[in-house]
């Protein structure tokens, strides 16, 4: 299948370790010039070296935390130095809380918004006008499953799904507007994906303690069963890589608006 990516250029935010990693790696492997954003340098660096192992791809960084304002603005000018121009943008940082509605802090809830909702609402704001000066752009917004789903506890997520949802929201209502700018955006949505650094958080908030690689694999395994996923296996970081692969390629033309869930059957609505 004719991708169409060789020679474009992507800013991949939670570019370090998970989905935006491994984002990062097969738009590289396309001929993508990549730049990968997050908030430590070490992981960054970390994250460019096992990349450029595995493609041998250049591949660029820049510390953000997508949380704070002033860093947002300062992307048009990193983008133009650091690639010269922005094809593809794939908001990927994100972050949940699974904890009872009545348990969570104000500071989560604040966090919450700003981390998922806000970083792609305020980073398409400062991107996208690069994009309609180009005539052309693709989007991906990433969101989650607790966004079009209640989810059985102990994934209590009275926090991180509004959050989740109004990301799905915003890139129907962005793809109508830029459709006009030949720029397409697009939603995808994981289900349970194993990824160990979110998976470290999970596991302390809802156990409520530190838990051994075994208890954790047994507690996966019971929270699958409570979602009436018992017979579904935890997805991979590179499987939504893939789908965001194309859904910013050639081959995804006609698709603008659209919400990409992965999820293997889990969502039966």
């Amino acid at each position: 299948m004719e991708l169409g990516l060789a020679g474009k250029t992507a800013l991949v935010t939670g570019g370090s370790k998970g989905i935006g990693l491994e984002t990062a790696r097969v738009l590289a492997r396309e001929g993508v010039k990549v730049l990968i954003c997050a908030r430590r340098e070490e992981a960054l660096a970390d994250a460019a070296r096992d990349i450029m192992q595995t493609t041998q791809a250049k591949i660029e960084t820049h510390p953000l935390d997508v949380t704070k304002v002033e860093q947002i603005e300062t992307m048009p000018r990193v983008v133009r130095e650091k690639l010269g121009r922005i094809d593809i943008l794939v908001n990927n940082a994100g972050t949940g809380t699974y904890k009872p509605f009545l348990e969570v802090t104000d500071d989560e809830l604040v966090e919450g918004m700003a981390i998922n909702f806000f970083a792609q609402f305020r980073i398409c704001q400062r991107i996208v006008p690069m994009m309609i000066a180009q005539g052309s752009g693709r989007i991906v917004n990433v969101s989650g499953e607790t966004g079009i789903m209640t989810l059985n506890p102990p994934f209590l997520s009275s926090c991180t799904g509004p959050a989740k949802a109004a990301e799905i929201r915003f890139t129907k209502v962005l793809a109508s507007e830029l459709a006009p700018h030949n720029i397409r955006v697009n939603c995808v949505i994981p289900g349970f994906i194993n990824t160990p650094e979110r998976f470290a958080k999970w596991e302390r908030e809802l156990a409520k303690r530190q838990l051994s690689a075994d208890d954790a694999a047994r507690e996966r395994s019971l929270w699958s069963t409570n979602q009436g996923a018992r017979d579904l296996r935890w997805g991979t970081p590179e499987e939504i890589a893939n789908l965001i692969l194309f859904a910013v390629s050639d081959a995804a033309s006609y698709i603008n608006g659209a919400k990409l869930v992965a999820d293997n059957a889990m969502d039966k609505s």
